[in-house]
């Protein structure tokens, strides 16, 4: 997506561009809250805001869309800005698998889930952690992070987890969500993700969930003012 939209940016404002997104998302994984910024002349930009929008609808495909286009105020970081990201999984346990019309978003699970018990371990793994257990670590990268929230709920066949952090390594959150469907199956006790926190690398028995029941749902960023400030806690390492 972030080649494709650089491409596209480049035709209409006839400027190299270059993105920064707030999260990089898996391949397979959606996003309908994506934020990215670029740094371009001021020209190029006033030659074309009023129809930036209408002419990238032209030239990216079927399954990029750009709703909103703005001038960013001083400061602002697309990734080292942001307060927290939020996510949600949706998955179904439905012996008829995914509705045909969220079969795009919506993974299909072949064994019934016990909600409750992947709720109950959810909230043992909430604030701050290292996480290398649920991490692909990379090098000088630190695990370290704070889960704001990851909570499991139940509608008809429809098991959707949510949780929001103040950054995701890679593959944390689907991870996640593989250890607590370990839970909801049966095959492990509502304690048992938690204890992965002891360890230092990766949990080589925590299967990663499949990609495209994740959603990237919204990014936070605190007041004008404060953007340049959390800029630089964000860069620092967590320790």
């Amino acid at each position: 997506m972030q080649a494709e939209l650089e491409a596209a940016l480049a035709t209409v404002l006839r400027i190299p561009v270059g993105l920064t997104v707030a999260g990089r998302t898996d391949a397979g994984v959606h996003a309908t809250g994506q934020v990215a910024h670029a740094d371009v002349p001021r020209a190029a930009w006033e030659d074309q805001r009023e129809r930036l929008v209408r002419r990238l609808r032209g030239l990216l495909p079927a399954d990029v869309a750009v709703p909103a286009v703005e001038e960013a105020p001083p400061g602002f970081d697309a990734r080292f800005g942001a307060l927290a990201r939020h996510y949600a999984y949706r998955l179904t346990d439905s012996d008829a698998g995914p509705p045909p019309l969220r079969r795009a978003d919506t993974a299909g699970w072949p064994r019934r889930l016990d909600a409750a018990a992947m709720e109950a371990a959810a909230r043992l793994l909430t604030g701050r952690h290292d996480f290398a257990a649920f991490c692909r670590r990379r090098e000088g990268a630190t695990t370290i992070r704070t889960l704001l929230e990851l909570a499991v709920t139940r509608d008809g066949d429809l098991v959707t987890v949510t949780t929001s952090a103040d950054a995701f390594c890679h593959s944390m959150v689907r991870s996640l969500v593989g250890a607590l469907i370990a839970v909801g199956e049966g095959r492990r006790a509502p304690e048992w993700p938690a204890g992965l926190l002891e360890r230092r690398q990766r949990a080589d028995e925590v299967v990663v969930a499949p990609p495209g029941g994740l959603t990237l749902l919204r990014v936070d960023y605190p007041p004008d003012a404060d953007l340049a400030a959390r800029a630089l806690v964000t860069r620092a390492l967590r320790t």
